[in-house]
């Protein structure tokens, strides 16, 4: 913490300054019962671990006044020049400005509605505090004083800025602040320590919404069993999430691996499937070369033996021409005129004689 002294009466004890970063809301939960007769309530917040830059929720708690007589007056952060500034508790004889932060159990924004002393006891308010009315029995019921010392109805835990409580200290505050004060308790700084050593009750672990909110009393051990709980359950959770992408990462290469040897397969597949058509394309026109080859040497075999034919005819003829020509010629005689044959004049038939009338009739 850094510590620092302002003159304003509202920020007159220790604070410590944190820039740009507004502590979360105040998580909802629900107050334990008073444990033992005398404890008063401190109410949880949101403290700040400058090495971790992080909010860490320290629980709502009951705990034992230094002396009787005194109210816990809680811590609360301001927004002041762009920094939060956050404003120690205190125990004092009456309850001081903290910041108008509503945080339940009796602190509703002006002073405490729980309860108050009486003749060295304190008195609880049922209507506003939850005791166990088997251990605890000054209690009375006053449910007025909800409505007339609550501030704001929401969860905002800081003052000033934006989104900020725009309280005020009101006279009866401010002359509080100006009290004898007396720290927290060491109890009370061994519990805010165990919430620290618990890295599930920070902000940034939990998102807001710590495990822990509340507790009957202090107790170190019960915060170190949860924090060990807690870190168990974180490197579960880890070791979970690395295992799932071992295996997912596994997964990926097996089919990354199977991908690969089925694009093989079939790479595989269509280059021998290419290859035999190509080899099939290739013996079909090789056979129809050597067909073409084949068709053309018949063809030329059929024009060489036609050719030899035609000089055998013509050798021949040339031979008998040869034949003739060495052959003596005979006288040439005169073959004589023929006559042209004579018609035979054909004798007409003779007419025949006309019959008698009465021949014709017979």
């Amino acid at each position: 913490m850094i510590s620092v002294t302002k003159s304003n009466a509202q920020v007159s004890v220790g604070v410590s300054i944190q820039a740009n970063l507004a502590p979360p809301v105040i998580p909802v939960y629900a107050q334990p019962e008073c444990p033992v007769d005398g404890y008063l309530w401190q109410p949880g917040y949101w403290a700040w671990d400058p090495d971790a830059a992080d909010y860490y929720w320290v629980p709502g708690v009951w705990v034992a006044p230094p002396n009787p007589g005194l109210y816990w007056t809680p811590c609360y952060w301001g927004y002041d020049n762009g920094v939060y500034l956050y404003h120690s508790g205190y125990w004092g004889p009456s309850v001081g400005f903290y910041g108008g932060i509503n945080y339940g159990g009796g602190f509703f924004g002006v002073g405490f509605a729980g309860g108050g002393w009486s003749g060295g006891h304190f008195r609880y308010n049922t209507a506003v505090v939850n005791v166990n009315r088997t251990i605890v029995h000054n209690t009375y019921v006053d449910r007025t004083v909800i409505q007339r010392n609550t501030i704001v109805n929401n969860h905002v835990s800081y003052n000033g800025g934006r989104g900020g409580v725009t309280a005020r200290p009101r006279p009866e505050e401010q002359k509080a602040m100006n009290e004898r004060h007396i720290q927290a308790t060491s109890q009370q700084t061994a519990h805010q320590q165990a919430a620290h050593a618990d890295r599930s009750q920070f902000a940034k672990a939990n998102h807001g919404k710590p495990a822990v909110t509340a507790m009957r009393s202090v107790n170190p051990q019960q915060m170190a069993q949860h924090a060990k709980a807690a870190a168990n359950h974180t490197n579960t959770q880890a070791a979970r999430t690395q295992q799932a992408a071992r295996n997912n990462a596994n997964q990926q290469a097996a089919k990354t691996q199977q991908a690969a040897r089925n694009h093989a397969t079939q790479q595989a597949a269509r280059t021998q499937q290419a290859a035999r058509s190509n080899a099939t394309q290739q013996a079909a026109r090789s056979n129809a070369v050597q067909q073409q080859q084949r068709v053309h040497a018949q063809h030329s075999q059929q024009q060489a033996q036609q050719q030899q034919a035609q000089q055998k005819r013509n050798l021949q003829a040339q031979r008998v021409e040869q034949q003739r020509a060495q052959q003596p010629r005979a006288p040439q005689q005169r073959a004589p005129q023929q006559r042209a044959p004579q018609r035979v004049q054909q004798p007409r038939p003779q007419a025949r004689p006309a019959e008698p009338e009465h021949e014709r009739h017979r």
